[in-house]
Formats: C-alpha cells, sequence, structure tokens
C-alpha cells in the first residue's frame, strides 16, 4: 500500500473545502477510507489546522480533527528529526520538519501543492492532482 505523507495545506484544502483544491483532497481521503493508501501526517499538522481553522469554533475544529484522525496516521517526531531538520538545507523550518517526519514515517510520496518548498526531498514530491493522475 502507498505511503502518502501529506503536507499541511492539503488538510487544510480538504477540512475547509477550499475550492478548487478539495476535490483532489477528499479523493486521497476517499482512497484512504476505501483502503487504498495509507495518509500520513505529522503531528504539527494538527495544531496548525487547529489555529487555521478556528472560525469553526472549539467544538467544529475537535470534530473535524477527530474525523480526519480516523483515516490518517501520525509520524513520531523527537530530538533527531528536529536536529536533522536544524541541519538541513530546507529554506523554511517548518517544511524541513514536514520532510524528516516523511523520512522517519517511511512514506512514499510527499503530497502538497508546494512543491517548490520540498526542492531538497529525496523523496518524490507531487500535487494531488499529478498524484491522482499516475493512477488512471
Amino acid at each position: 500500500m502507498t505511503r502518502l505523507f501529506l503536507d499541511t495545506n492539503i488538510v487544510i484544502d480538504l477540512l475547509d473545502r477550499r475550492e478548487p483544491f478539495c476535490h483532489d483532497a477528499v479523493q486521497l481521503f476517499t482512497m484512504a477510507y476505501n483502503k487504498q493508501v495509507q495518509l500520513i501526517v505529522s503531528p504539527m499538522t494538527y495544531t496548525t489546522a487547529s489555529f487555521l481553522l478556528h472560525r469553526h469554533g472549539a467544538e467544529g475544529v475537535r470534530n473535524l480533527l477527530s474525523n480526519f484522525r480516523q483515516l490518517s496516521r501520525v509520524a513520531t517526531t523527537n530530538e533527531r528529526t528536529v536536529d536533522d531538520s536544524l541541519a538541513s538545507q530546507f529554506n523554511d523550518f517548518e517544511d524541513a520538519m514536514q520532510y524528516y517526519c516523511a523520512l522517519k514515517s517511511k512514506a512514499d510520496i510527499i503530497i502538497t501543492r508546494n512543491g517548490k518548498d520540498f526542492s531538497a526531498s529525496k523523496l518524490p514530491v507531487m500535487t494531488a492532482t499529478e498524484y491522482l493522475a499516475t493512477l488512471k
């Protein structure tokens, strides 16, 4: 089974129904529901999503994140993840943390809308649209 590491922007596309991006995100989560792929996110995605979705209210945010959690695995982080991120060639520390979480979780592909943020990645990086197109 393919292990897809989702950047936070993909998760927000789904949970906040951001047009036109949410449709591809829905397809990825449908695939996870049907056990066709495994979705992985970093723990940071939950905190960032909570902040960005605040307009849904505290209970609404918890419900969105709880439902999301049923379809995804959470990558682990530790001191090594932070140290590797600090020493990396990534310009953005948050992107480095996402990347090293993806590596540690043995993801096959990173799915993001901002591929340029992962130009230092040794893992394949695709948009949701690009990934879905490979399946057709």
